[in-house]
């Protein structure tokens, strides 16, 4: 029997086995297990993929420790503050910043295990699902597609379906979903959520706007890099966009997933904010589209609220600047260690300037905006 959303949505427990096969035997595993599990035989590895059944186990055998190992061995430590503010028996739309294609969404997922909360479900941009392999990781572990690249109507058709998706599993409180403020990462350093994805998830709502925002019980979720993730990559496609269009190369959002888990990241903060249903109140008199930027603009106060600035953002802020307004946040070792890096990154681009210098510090002091 078809189902409407089978374009989009994640695995089956029915389809989880065949997919399991085809990952154990895919050479991309080999070089994922080198670097989760260096002291494991990877005949080991390819049995436990290979006797995985269902979405949980893969969740719970492979994601949630493979996810635990990458902050082990990448970040600095991460923390995280907020989820009183969530119900176990309730189910969220998690409106997050986007700061790393993979590891937003898996840090969130093995926090609210580690709350004895459900994991949600995942927006996948259609764009990152190619490989295989990828497609079969992100579609087992609860990953649901998001196209992109379509023409107008073919956008709007698929907005629609889109927003029933979530709706419907918000609604039925199958599973909480994660979303992105605004279609792909923030590259600039300012987080900022897209009112076309307010009108998103309104549209399948059987209310008024209002009512339809409120039923979804959005929680807006910031997460805080250190290090920013693939800010070379994103130092690069700033520079060049400013060129003239930015075409990606064939494997470019591939490279920017590996970069993302295996490079340091420093300190990692997660930041749950309350639901924002009692603040919708006060948007009550607003048209149907001042309602879509009260949203928005509610939406991003608490991000910015939640955001955990660290020693790099003020570095940046005065190196940018030629200033020390910022000297009292952070040490002369850690300026020090910051400038190596900076140093260090800008000599992998293709091409060093000041314009590059400026757009690599805007990356980390805009936060403080």
């Amino acid at each position: 029997m078809t189902n409407e959303f089978d374009e989009i949505r994640p695995y089956y427990d029915s389809e989880i086995p065949a997919a399991m096969q085809r990952m154990a035997a895919d050479p991309l595993l080999h070089k994922v297990a080198e670097f989760l599990m260096p002291n494991t035989p990877f005949e080991e590895v390819q049995h436990l993929f290979r006797s995985i059944r269902t979405t949980e186990e893969f969740q719970k055998k492979i994601m949630y420790e493979a996810v635990h190992a990458v902050a082990k061995k990448t970040t600095d430590g991460f923390t995280t503050e907020g989820f009183e503010h969530l119900n176990p028996n309730e189910c969220y739309l998690f409106v997050a910043n986007h700061r790393d294609i993979v590891l937003d969404a898996s840090l969130l997922q093995i926090a609210l295990v580690d709350h004895d909360m459900r994991t949600s479900e995942i927006t996948f941009g259609s764009n990152l699902m190619k490989p295989q392999f990828v497609v079969d990781y992100g579609k087992s572990n609860k990953m649901f597609k998001v196209v992109r690249g379509a023409n107008m109507r073919d956008f709007l058709t698929n907005s629609q379906l889109l927003s029933r998706y979530m709706r419907g599993k918000i609604e039925r409180k199958e599973d909480s979903v994660w979303i992105a403020q605004r279609n792909g990462r923030t590259k600039n350093g300012i987080d900022a959520t897209d009112q076309g994805i307010i009108k998103m998830f309104a549209m399948s709502g059987s209310g008024n706007v209002l009512e339809s925002i409120e039923s979804l019980h959005i929680v807006p979720v910031a997460i805080s890099y250190q290090i920013e993730p693939c800010d070379s990559l994103k130092a690069h496609e700033l520079y060049f966009s400013r060129k003239g269009p930015y075409v990606k190369s064939p494997m470019e959002d591939l490279n920017s997933i590996i970069t993302g888990i295996l490079q340091p990241k420093g300190k990692v903060h997660m930041q749950i904010m309350p639901c924002i249903n009692e603040r919708l109140k006060s948007l009550e008199k607003l048209t149907k589209n001042e309602l879509y930027k009260g949203v928005a603009e509610l939406i991003d106060e608490e991000i910015s609220a939640g955001y955990k600035l660290y020693d790099n953002n003020y570095i940046a802020y005065d190196l940018l600047h030629q200033t020390n307004q910022y000297a009292d946040k952070y040490t002369p070792e850690a300026k020090e260690r910051f400038q190596v890096h900076q140093n260090k990154i800008l000599a992998l681009l293709p091409i060093l300037n000041d314009e590059i210098s400026t757009i690599f510090l805007e990356i980390y002091a805009n936060a403080l905006h």
